[in-house]
């Protein structure tokens, strides 16, 4: 066999097994299996390039992509669906269609799970992929094709595709156990969790390294073809589903043809309650008019379509009782408050304890331990206390009233003006050392596999690690017989430890823990300076200058290297091997539409850190400050915002946006 035969059945083999793991959840061979397949096909496109093409599999991280993306046009608008909320709603949609096709009967229509993601529009040209695009404000959205060549359930090639270009359109998500992944790794290293998977995938594809895209685990559903203008079409929507999966584009399964409205009605009613054994997030039903001919006859409005709606599933919420509020002391000594709750079903699982964000929302909301509160799933997903369950009894338990001091090591608890979040400013606390030191060794920052929550609970506590640089110091012999850990594991850990001491600069810079300092930013100044020495010995007004990094950042930054104790870890880390300079890489300058306009953000944001937002900003020629001033274009409000800012916004008259228009203010800035 040739290399070129093997090589295209190697490339078959690896589809045939990625549609079988990702589209039909039936993997037939071992990871290592599959990685054997993809290893070989590597191998022979190393020794004959002349072979590599885009579509092969081993094309589906390409390097990183361009900084920002640029907005597109779309064929077709991609436009919002009309919501239906109960029975009554969904039968109103039905007498408009039948009103505005002038037939007396209900006609047949097809219902779909309601993806809770991201749109995304897809453009193949002789079956090849050649544009992924964001639904964006529906006419124009981001290219953001080298993040979707990521996400393996999108072919790179259509399977006896049409000829010529076609656009199929769908919807990028985040499974449940990949989110539950994520979050766990967030809370790890000390971060804010995620709010739901919709916005999680939603900034993951926004994100500008394809290799974080790719180590997310996004999947995707495909629904629409559009057809190029007078090109020849299928008669059914039910069709146009089975082509599309004959084209090996992924179609989630689940859809029905119901014939009238009351089957529409009983598959919304079937899958109130059987969307909690799907593995991934759905927050209610598209219905969709069957027949394409009678789609063009109703046409469509500035907004919607009149042939579809989308039913949404009420949130389930559950009454429980409150048992009381503890405090999480994090990485960064962020002193965050959560609920401990007798455990009550809701939406499927057991929840026991659930987030209660800031003190600020706890007032805000009167929540009191000792009593019944309302408890929900936020996206279906977190754990969030609604609200007592009868705000109007007369004989509620005492109000809930933040510690003054760290529950862990007794230090004073302090919180700056501007800001929502108490924080412990011990720098020995055990608890920050404890998530420091999960940070440090997590999969974005040293990659230092092995040394997980267990051991860097054990290393604590034993006293073996109190500092980031005794880490460097540990030996084989001092971690056999520590749980779980004999001659073998001691060995495949220390082998880890040696390895992440040749990480680049940006990793270690991220690992630091520097508040402020997320992966993108640390990316930044590693680019810019070089070197660590360099970053350090940066002055306030130099660090401001880099693009990308703006007054809160660069402060950060600062502050962190004028402590005295921080300069003695950087000296030891240096003195233990790790690599402290690598290749300086200045980004060149890009628009600037948003040069001369200053923003503050409050509260989270659920698809992208506060860090990467003002990276975004700042990659926009905006200035992203911690204070609402007279200077302030725009307060950029999330949730959970802290109460001062929007209070003081309101006092200046300055304007606030949501998450949304803070989306659509990075993709169309003007």
């Amino acid at each position: 066999m040739t290399a070129a035969q093997r090589t295209q059945e190697l490339r078959q083999e690896i589809r045939r097994h990625e549609e079988l793991y990702y589209l039909q959840a039936a993997p037939a061979i071992s990871d290592a299996e599959f990685d054997a397949l993809m290893n070989e096909l590597k191998a022979i496109e190393a020794a004959h390039p002349e072979l590599l093409t885009a579509d092969s599999p081993t094309q589906r991280v390409g390097g990183r992509a361009a900084e920002g993306f640029v907005t597109v046009d779309h064929v077709q608008p991609m436009l919002s669906l009309d919501n239906a909320y109960n029975e009554e709603d969904l039968r109103a949609f039905d007498e408009r269609v039948r009103k505005g096709l002038a037939i007396e009967w209900s006609p047949s229509y097809v219902a779909e799970l309601k993806i809770d993601g991201l749109s995304i529009a897809l453009t193949y040209d002789q079956g090849q992929l050649v544009r992924g695009a964001t639904r964006g404000d529906g006419t124009r959205g981001e290219d953001v094709t080298t993040n979707v060549r990521t996400v393996r359930a999108i072919p790179l090639s259509l399977r006896n595709g049409p000829a010529g270009r076609v656009e199929i359109r769908g919807e990028v998500y985040l499974p449940k156990k990949a989110f539950e992944r994520i979050n766990q790794e967030q809370e790890a290293a000390g971060e804010p969790l995620y709010a739901n998977p919709r916005n999680t995938a939603a900034g993951t594809m926004r994100n500008l390294d394809p290799a974080l895209v790719a180590r997310r685990g996004l999947q995707a559903w495909i629904y629409q073809v559009v057809f190029p203008v007078g090109a020849p079409q299928q008669a059914s929507h039910a069709d146009m589903l089975a082509e599309l999966k004959a084209w090996s584009a992924p179609v989630e399964p689940h859809w029905q043809q119901c014939d009238g409205i009351d089957a529409v009605v009983a598959f919304c009613e079937a899958w109130r309650e059987r969307r909690a054994s799907l593995d991934f997030e759905t927050d209610g039903v598209v219905i969709k008019l069957n027949d394409l001919a009678q789609r063009e006859r109703l046409g469509v409005t500035s907004k919607f379509p009149r042939w579809a709606t989308a039913f949404k599933f009420p949130a389930e919420r559950k009454t429980a009782m409150l048992h009381r509020i503890e405090v999480n002391i994090g990485r960064t000594g962020a002193a965050t408050p959560f609920a401990m709750l007798e455990p009550t079903v809701v939406a499927g699982s057991t929840i026991s304890m659930a987030t209660l964000h800031n003190p600020d929302d706890i007032i805000r909301k009167d929540i009191r331990p000792g009593e019944l509160v309302i408890i929900e799933k936020a996206g279906d997903v977190i754990p969030r206390v609604v609200g007592p369950a009868n705000p109007a009894a007369t004989d509620r338990p005492a109000k809930w009233v933040m510690p003054t001091h760290c529950p862990v090591c007794n230090s004073p608890l302090h919180k700056p003006e501007d800001e929502a979040v108490w924080r412990c400013d011990n720098s020995s606390c055990p608890s920050k050392l404890r998530r420091g030191l999960e940070h440090f060794a997590s999969r974005g920052a040293m990659n230092i596999e092995g040394l997980g929550e267990s051991l860097v609970g054990q290393l604590a506590e034993s006293g073996l690690v109190k500092s980031l640089a005794d880490v460097y110091h540990l030996t084989a012999e001092g971690l056999v017989g520590l749980e779980r850990m004999g001659k073998k594991s001691a060995d495949k850990v220390i082998r880890e430890i040696e390895k992440s001491k040749a990480n680049d600069v940006w990793r270690l810079l991220y690992g630091l823990g520097i508040r402020h300092v997320g992966e993108r930013g640390a990316q930044v100044l590693a680019d810019h300076f070089g070197s660590v020495a360099d970053i350090q010995g940066a002055s306030l007004a130099e660090l401001q200058e880099v693009r990308e990094i703006g007054p809160v950042l660069a402060e950060a930054v600062r502050t962190w290297f004028d402590e005295p104790r921080n300069l003695e870890l950087i000296s030891r880390l240096h003195a233990a091997g790790l690599t402290m300079k690598g290749e300086r890489k200045v980004a060149p300058a890009g628009p600037q539409p948003l040069a001369g306009k200053t923003y503050v953000i409050t509260g989270e944001l659920s698809g992208m850190s506060r860090e990467e937002a003002a990276a975004r900003l700042q990659a926009l020629g905006a200035k992203v400050t911690g204070s609402v001033s007279k200077k302030t274009t725009t307060l950029i409000v999330g949730t959970e915002p802290g109460a001062s800012k929007l209070e003081k916004a309101a006092a200046l008259g300055v304007g606030t946006v949501d998450e949304a228009g803070f989306l659509a203010l990075i993709m169309k800035p003007s």
